[in-house]
């Protein structure tokens, strides 16, 4: 019962997201599995410090990272959270709860060249297929949108007139993002195709598969990676990294943190300034160019 009422919070009042939602309710589960197991009882409102704790040793002894046992932890004080807001309970089991050390994940941005090169390969791009594709790579490069809000886009966001494109992000925020020209001369050119495929007119979605119906997680990372695997040596080729490229190379190009803050479709400036370590390098080029003790 308990259960149900967290996840109708989470959707209604919180409004995170399906992915979201999912982690937290499988989170919850894992620890309750945990406490009937070792404490013979499924009812984890009473449970305290201790109990979690035995959770955290128990992750830790099979290996899973510090990272993912911080997310675990992160749901059940939500979860706690929401209970003392309800009335369930009159105390946080959690308060006092340290996060573990965890080493921060540096993803490598695409360089701009490599950027260039899915781009030129695409170039001649006719078919519907190949045209979309391109338009997927164009939108993730010249917007640094998430992947959900990629797929969740509709024809009713898109203003060609304005040159700008409406996109709804976590929490169900809205945000405007310019469209760059070389965005809008693919766009008007998948437009075309995209008719030819519709399965349905009454379907809202911008991209679609050659089937004409709405696309999906997979598919664009499949897209994504496909390109890019071939145009860079890099580990990790996701759409997430193409929105990290987007950042990067903003700000080493001069952007402001905030500017690049509300295109990212950041709550704070802590979430954007993650990808300011890529441009150290940058501002040491221009460091060492312009101070003029270096130029003596």
């Amino acid at each position: 019962m308990f259960l149900n009422e967290f996840i109708d919070y989470l959707i209604l009042e919180k409004k995170y997201s399906r992915h979201t939602i999912t982690a937290y309710k499988a989170d919850l589960l894992s620890f309750i599995e945990f406490h009937e197991i070792e404490y013979g009882d499924r009812d984890i409102l009473k449970s305290n410090y201790s109990q979690i704790r035995s959770w955290i040793v128990c992750l830790v002894n099979k290996g899973v990272s510090n990272r993912t046992i911080n997310r675990k932890i992160s749901s059940l004080k939500t979860f706690y959270k929401f209970l003392l807001k309800s009335d369930q309970i009159d105390k946080n089991p959690l308060t006092k709860h340290q996060a573990l050390k965890a080493s921060k994940k540096i993803q490598i941005p695409f360089s701009i060249l490599e950027v260039d090169k899915v781009l030129a390969g695409l170039n001649d791009a006719k078919d519907f297929r190949s045209v979309r594709d391109r338009l997927i790579v164009e939108l993730f490069y010249a917007t640094g949108m998430r992947r959900i809000e990629l797929i969740n886009l509709k024809l009713v966001d898109l203003d060609i007139s304005k040159k700008q494109i409406k996109v709804l992000g976590k929490r169900n925020k809205e945000r405007f993002i310019p469209l760059l020209s070389s965005s809008i001369i693919i766009l008007k050119q998948y437009l075309v195709l995209r008719a030819e495929v519709l399965a349905d007119p009454e379907i809202p979605f911008l991209l679609l598969t050659e089937k004409g119906v709405k696309i999906y997680e997979t598919l664009v990372y499949r897209i994504i990676n496909s390109y890019f695997s071939k145009a860079s040596s890099k580990v990790k080729t996701s759409p997430h990294i193409l929105r990290h490229s987007f950042a990067t190379h903003l700000l080493n190009e001069g952007a402001d943190l905030n500017a690049v803050k509300e295109l990212l479709g950041h709550s704070s400036l802590a979430a954007t300034q993650v990808y300011t370590h890529q441009s150290v390098a940058q501002l040491a080029k221009v460091y060492n160019q312009s101070h003029p003790r270096n130029k003596k």
